[in-house]
């Protein structure tokens, strides 16, 4: 594979443009936020706290930074993911669909077997192995993944130079400095996952610290290599001295990978060479609340910002305690998603600020989306576009776009689009399913493309301008976007139907049909079926139910 990977590079091409010259780019990934969380989409519905839908406006965030943003560049209506987090990760860094790359659903993904006979998920990097890191980085880029990656594999094959993982993968466990994370014990014969903090039993899902007293790991950073004793390309951090002293439940996970974007981006523009930011944020994820542990909340709070009109100020956090009590003295927000928004938009502040402090605001791309619908209304579901419908806001200095855009967008469209604005030319023998969105933000193009695409499993979804059929079977007629962005009609009776919407259906079937792979093309080519596959024994008790 690594042979391939080197053939592929070999026959890219790219301009020959001075890297003063070349635009940096910021690509902000937010995680589980749905399009209707921002303001700017003006759905007259949201995310309460414990999740569902309201129309308190108590509870609806507040985006300044991010309507500038979108104002000064523009925003798309209708751009769409997969259905969850690890196959969006996968369209957007290969620019695929599930049928090539197998990356089904998050936990649906395609095997592949080894020489000794054992299994292990696909890698990106094998299935396809030109990936928007690689292009930016075959472009003469500075290349930094920071946040959560949601891929298996090792993390040094996706194309980046350096990473600030928050942690990185569910495998790296051995954190010696945070106790904010989940453990499986066994009492009284039965197994059991306890908070470490506490030494109680957790009732959630096994996970990490990811906010407060966060797990964090740096991959290749410059002073790691520096040690003797811990010349390892990953790291926990913190890994100094200083870093040490100042950790501690008051540590906000976000914070400390934009501190360590800004350091890179710094880097990199003293050396008079581009970058690419590839920043995957945790925020808009539910988690579990260490600060709170007995409490049912869905969003942990975030730090306290204030906006006043002109900028952002942020109330130094302060939290005291230990073993599960905790006060946090007015210095953190209430739970909910609503400020999980307001803390990006923050960030977004953070961003633009420090792109002006440089110098390099009219030269740098920046790109705001996110991986999939909000946990408790859209995410894992292919119910019409609940699951797949997402924020999407660039920026580029000298486009011809600005404002709402009316066009369809994958987000299998970054990789061909990331590749345009580097310069760099894919070879035509290396099949991608993404179309560069480019071309329309640069010219007087009207239109994008006129169908997208995405998965759940076996599900399929599709839809144009016109008709939507969703993962259920089911097909909308989205001529008209409601209040809600999702309360489409639903056509039933064909026979009275549109003869554009019949002959829409037509297009659409016929259009999908060589995605659908997923009984028959599941895992890597020459790899027989896993009988202890976690998608297999679904299938198998689904069956016994029937």
């Amino acid at each position: 594979m690594c042979r391939i990977l080197l053939m592929l590079m070999a026959v890219l091409s790219f301009r020959a443009v001075e890297a003063a010259d070349k635009p940096n780019i910021i690509l902000l990934f937010a995680d589980d936020i749905s399009a209707r969380e921002l303001p700017l989409y003006g759905s007259n519905v949201w995310s309460p706290p414990e999740g569902g839908d309201t129309s308190d406006l108590k509870y609806r965030a507040t985006t300044p930074v991010l309507e500038q943003l979108a104002e000064d560049g523009c925003w798309v209506t209708t751009t769409w993911a997969a259905t969850v987090c690890s196959p969006s990760r996968a369209m957007m860094m290969t620019g695929r669909y599930a049928h090539r790359h197998k990356w089904w659903t998050n936990r649906d993904i395609g095997e592949v077997q080894r020489e000794d006979g054992t299994y292990e998920k696909w890698p990106l990097y094998e299935s396809s192995p030109l990936q928007i890191g690689h292009i930016a980085r075959q472009a003469g880029y500075g290349t930094f993944w920071a946040g959560k990656t949601q891929m298996a594999g090792d993390l040094q094959k996706f194309g980046f130079d350096e990473g600030c993982f928050t942690p990185g993968k569910l495998t790296d466990r051995d954190n010696p400095y945070t106790d904010f994370k989940h453990a499986y014990v066994k009492r009284n014969g039965e197994r059991v996952l306890i908070n470490v903090d506490t030494g109680e039993p957790a009732d959630t899902y096994w996970q990490h610290g990811w906010y407060w007293y966060p797990h964090v790991r740096l991959m290749n950073h410059p002073e790691s290599r520096k040690k003797p004793e811990s010349r390892k390309k990953m790291e926990w951090w913190p890994n100094t001295p200083e870093s040490r002293e100042s950790f501690g439940p008051h540590t906000y996970g976000p914070d400390v990978e934009l501190q360590f974007v800004f350091e890179y981006m710094q880097r990199q523009h003293a050396a008079d060479k581009p970058f690419f930011v590839y920043h995957c944020s945790h925020l808009g994820h539910d988690a579990f609340d260490w600060l709170h542990p007995d409490m049912n909340t869905k969003w942990p709070g975030t730090p306290v910002v204030k906006w006043d009109g002109t900028g952002y100020s942020r109330v130094p956090t302060k939290i005291t305690g230990d073993d599960g009590v905790y006060d946090t003295h007015g210095t953190v927000t209430e739970p909910g998603i609503h400020h999980h928004v307001n803390y990006l938009d923050y960030q977004m502040w953070l961003y633009r600020k420090k792109l002006a402090e440089m110098g390099i605001d009219d030269n740098t791309i920046i790109i705001f989306c996110a991986d999939n619908g909000t946990s408790g209304y859209g995410k894992h579901q292919s119910d019409r576009q609940k699951g797949t419908h997402v924020p999407l806001i660039i920026y580029a200095p000298g486009m011809t776009k600005h404002g709402r855009q009316d066009v369809l967008v994958n987000l299998a469209d970054f990789l061909p689009m990331i590749a345009d604005v580097v310069g760099v030319e894919i070879p035509s023998d290396y099949p991608i399913d993404g179309e560069s969105l480019w071309p329309f933000l640069m010219t007087d193009k009207r239109t994008h493309r006129d169908w997208i695409y995405a998965y759940r499993g076996a599900e399929q979804l599709i839809r144009s301008q016109y008709l939507m059929k969703d993962g259920r079977g089911r097909w909308w007629d989205v001529r008209n976007l409601p209040d809600d962005l999702i309360s489409f009609p639903e056509i039933k009776e064909w026979d009275n139907a549109l003869e554009l919407h019949r002959a829409e259906r037509e297009r659409l079937t016929e259009t999908i049909e060589p995605f659908d792979l997923h009984a028959t093309e599941h895992d890597a080519p020459g790899t027989r079926p896993n009988p202890n596959a976690a998608y297999l024994k679904q299938k198998k008790k689904g069956n016994a139910k029937k």
